[in-house]
């Protein structure tokens, strides 16, 4: 099946055509470490996680570079405040970055290099832009003359003549025009600094992604990536110097993902609602929080509030209880099934990431699953079970979260996680709330209804939630 992805720079969805035939090569823009992340990170790095995952899951070799900002404007101040070196600051948030994906289940880029690592590449691409006339010097600096390429704009659909100086960028009476950008910064005192052609400086933010890319990729490949909020002005700039100085076209289709809001509100510092992912997994699940990332189309914004965190936590439970009750009845999953796309479940779930990396559409998928093989089970009365069919949606389900990124730990361990760190955040006794249980399962096999509908109103007033299935009744926290 064809894939058609939603191409930025052509405003459609176009058919998805690599540059080498089964081979996949994607750039997306990392992070500034100078700080913990926040959601809006994670949404933009699960997002291209899942495109890398889903490529490689239906055959392709991927090729994935995901960069390091570790020099910058915001690190370099953040460091003077605190008194370190610009370079510890940038090695303590790396790490941080890593335990923050590692938490969400994030895979490693193929390729991960960082500004500093790469000083050559980009003094090589600044030069060339200079020698071929669309760069220039000013006092130890260099920028790109913005009137130089005929195509600036094209990304974001902006003419030159109609973008208004100030409003985005700051005026410089030494630049040509005011939305010439720098390539390379004089240095100041207390910076870090390098050796140039053009004296001691470091990179601009732009250079740094069309220098690193074209050194993993190529001057031109498959897939550039990055939240929405980079389309203009880095990207723009980021075509503007790749094509000027290569020649090419640089990156043929280019993929953006929409905003988290908090609340219905935009995340800003400003208004103290930026959420940092160490301290939303100490309150929800990493694999809920992946899933709320996931639930709608990438393009779209989403809005995190306890609701919908809580909305993707429960949808979570009840996967991981089919997958248990499977697994009761068939024993631990083996890893076999169907392959390729002639599942099902698998192949509905191809169909929507086929459409613009769907996963929305492809979550609805494994909750259609899970709902029939459920009632099949429920159907059986626990005789004559249709195992291969329940063990060929089992693995369906598991093929998808491989793809997803969830459904990766074993499901009794998971509810018995979550029970218990729902009850010990609620200060519920479990032992308590099993030995009510036994006493209701008694009282209704002596048709005792009064007195298990009692004890079921003293669990509901613990905020113990039953479920009464035809193979035993099983509880959760309210809310957990």
């Amino acid at each position: 099946m064809d894939i058609y992805i939603y191409n930025t720079i052509k405003r459609k969805k176009e058919r998805f055509e690599p540059i080498h035939p089964g081979r996949v090569s994607i750039y997306v823009c990392g992070p500034t470490v100078y700080d913990y992340c926040h959601i809006g990170h994670a949404r933009s790095v699960v997002v291209f996680d899942v495109i890398v995952r889903y490529f490689k899951a239906i055959g392709y070799e991927v090729i994935y570079v995901r960069n390091f900002t570790d020099v910058d404007d915001k690190i370099i101040r953040r460091a003077n405040e605190l008194g370190v070196s610009a370079q510890s600051l940038a090695d303590k948030y790396i790490h941080e970055f890593y335990r923050d994906m590692d938490a969400l289940n994030v895979e490693r880029a193929t390729f991960e290099p960082r500004v500093t690592q790469h000083l050559g590449d980009i003094r090589n691409v600044i030069e060339t832009l200079i020698e071929k006339g669309f760069a220039y010097q000013v006092d130890g600096d260099v920028f790109f003359s913005v009137e130089s390429f005929s195509g600036y704009g094209k990304l974001s659909n902006r003419l030159l003549k109609d973008m208004e100086a100030g409003a985005r960028v700051e005026i410089d009476p030494r630049k040509k025009n005011p939305f010439d950008f720098v390539l390379w910064k004089a240095s100041k005192p207390n910076e870090p600094a390098w050796p140039s052609p053009w004296g001691e400086g470091r990179p601009g933010w732009h250079i740094e992604c069309s220098a690193m890319s074209s050194r993993y990729l190529g001057e031109t490949f498959d897939i550039h990536g990055g939240g929405k909020d980079l389309i203009f002005p880095h990207h723009e700039n980021e075509i503007a110097q790749s094509e000027a100085a290569h020649g090419k076209k640089f990156a043929r289709y280019w993929i953006h993902n929409g905003f988290v809001n908090i609340d219905h509100e935009k995340m800003s510092k400003s208004l103290g609602n930026f959420l940092m992912i160490k301290d939303v997994i100490q309150l929800h699940h990493p694999e809920s929080v992946r899933l709320f990332l996931l639930s709608k189309h990438y393009r779209k914004p989403i809005d995190y509030n306890q609701a919908t965190v809580l909305e993707s936590s429960m949808a979570l439970d009840r996967v991981y209880s089919f997958l248990a009750r499977a697994a009761e009845i068939l024993g631990p999953p083996k890893d076999s099934g169907t392959g390729g796309c002639e599942g099902k479940y698998w192949q509905q779930f191809c169909e929507a990431m086929n459409d613009d990396f769907n996963t929305a559409s492809g979550i609805a998928t494994i909750f259609e699953a899970v709902r029939y093989a459920n009632r099949v089970i429920d159907e059986s009365q626990g005789k004559d079970t249709p195992a291969a069919l329940l063990d060929d949606i089992r693995w369906q389900i598991s093929k998808i979260g491989d793809v997803l990124g969830i459904f990766q730990e074993e499901a009794e361990a998971y509810l018995l996680g979550k029970k218990a760190f729902a009850a010990e955040k609620m200060a519920i006794d479990t032992e308590q709330v099993n030995q009510l249980i036994a006493a209701r399962t008694a009282a209704r096999q002596k048709k005792d209804w009064k007195k298990a509908d009692q004890i079921r109103q003293q669990l509901a007033e613990m905020h113990i939630v039953l479920e009464d299935r035809p193979d035993g009744t099983v509880w959760k926290v309210d809310g957990e």
